[in-house]
């Protein structure tokens, strides 16, 4: 009965269509956030299909206002590890699909010509061994620009353990690559991966920036050298599967921006898929995805604002405020150095007002060239007022009389209002896939 029941089960797998392999593989994608903005330039020669434009490809919208998409899929979700949170774990009963080096070349391509997609997303589960995952990626990515002439935007995962050569080769087929780094931690990938190490991860990162670096070399004195890795690499870290504080995670991410230059950090919160006793218990309230966002606010203050990991928390205040975005409660805790005086202040001290965003900071830096600024100005130049008013002058006077007083201040921001994501607010701790509509 047991050998009937295989034979069956190989037997559908075989007869398995390309659409039903689409589903499945899509469907077992979703969990890789690590999907961004290209920024990268890739011109059509006039000779090939696609092009990728500077502004990005992403499952959202591109800087110049766009919505863009990315057919998003894994090769395989058929794996030889074990990791104890991911839904395609070797011993979990789900079903198993693969595509071939062809279908993914004819998937996109068909995608692309009916104007569904404008690039391709390629991750994968372990098929056989990291060598061999690899070499099936190589041999598609390798097909679709050659045979296909395909010259749109392709975002490709490493796979940690590969021979770095072919790794190498990979590079300089896809304009990102990504390794994700699975959990903040080694000793958290140790619990709940064992299969992984934390040398294999970074081996292919370091790879990477050294061949990124040596490739804008060659760029300097010939002009057609091929490109590698043109728009960087990023990584993706899971968010409350180990117990590690908010202040350890930002340490790791600000690490790998200096050490290995990338381009972001993703967090994703901590899906319960799985039934595990090494992972945390099972409760109802879902995902922390308020976590995962005052996450993604500090990473943008590290990378686009002049903040350290330091300033942001301490070993004795660990974790970030629910209430108030990562700045705002930087600035609460430091009312020594406010208020500032908008006309005289420099632009980094500028970055560091709540409600003044790097945009707004240039443009005041501008705009004081001219003449004097007063409130009247920093709303039109979008600084929001009803949170910068407490830390802010105008020729040395206050927008209204003000108490610079943590505790006043406080009640104050908090019956103002902070915007949280809607997916906190509106639609519940959930979530959410890339095929979800949100309106905001």
């Amino acid at each position: 009965m047991m050998t009937q029941r295989l034979q069956l089960t190989v037997s559908s797998l075989s007869e398995m269509n390309m659409y039903e392999k689409l589903n499945i593989l899509t469907d077992a994608a979703k969990y890789d956030v690590a999907c961004t903005s290209s920024g990268t330039e890739r011109k059509n020669d006039g000779t090939g299909t696609g092009n990728c434009t500077q502004s990005g490809i992403c499952h959202s919208f591109s800087a110049d206002g766009r919505c863009i998409s990315l057919l998003k899929i894994l090769f395989t979700n058929e794996c030889i590890y074990d990791c104890k949170y991911c839904v395609n774990r070797r011993n979990n009963d789900v079903v198993r699909a693969s595509f071939t080096p062809d279908e993914v070349c004819t998937l996109t391509m068909e995608f692309y010509r009916r104007n569904y997609i404008e690039g391709l997303f390629l991750s994968s589960g372990i098929l056989k061994s990291p060598d061999y995952t690899m070499e099936l990626i190589y041999a598609t990515l390798f097909q679709l620009r050659q045979k296909y002439n395909f010259q749109g935007y392709i975002h490709v995962k490493a796979i940690p353990g590969a021979d770095l050569e072919l790794v190498r080769r990979v590079g300089f087929l896809a304009d990102r690559m990504s390794v994700n780094l699975e959990l903040p931690t080694a000793e958290g990938l140790k619990a709940l991966a064992p299969h992984k190490t934390r040398k294999n991860i970074l081996m292919p990162m370091r790879l990477v920036q050294n061949r990124m670096e040596e490739n804008r070399q060659e760029l300097q004195l010939y002009r057609n050298a091929p490109r590698f890795v043109p728009a960087g690499q990023s990584t993706q870290m899971i968010i409350g599967a180990t117990p590690e504080t908010d202040y350890q995670i930002m340490q790791v991410a600000e690490s790998l921006y200096q050490k290995f230059e990338l381009k972001r950090v993703f967090y994703s919160a901590f899906v319960h898929v799985n039934d595990d006793a090494a992972l945390p218990a099972k409760t109802g309230d879902g995902p922390p995805l308020l976590r995962e966002h005052r996450l993604y606010q500090a990473d943008w203050l590290l990378r686009y604002y002049h903040f350290r990991a330091e300033e942001l928390l301490t070993e004795d205040n660990p974790n970030f405020n629910v209430l108030f975005d990562p700045k705002c409660n930087w600035a609460l805790r430091h009312l020594e150095i406010f208020p500032v005086e908008i006309n005289r202040a420099d632009y980094k001290m500028l970055l560091r007002v709540p409600g003044i965003g790097y945009k707004s900071a240039v443009r005041i830096v501008k705009a004081r060239k001219l003449g004097t600024l007063d409130f009247t100005d920093l709303k039109k130049i979008g600084v929001v007022l009803k949170r910068a008013l407490y830390f802010i002058t105008c020729n040395g006077r206050m927008m209204y009389p003000t108490k610079i007083e943590e505790d006043y201040i406080t009640r104050n921001l908090l019956s103002a209002g902070e915007k949280l994501p809607p997916d906190v607010t509106g639609m519940g701790y959930r979530q959410l896939s890339l095929f979800d509509t949100v309106t905001s």
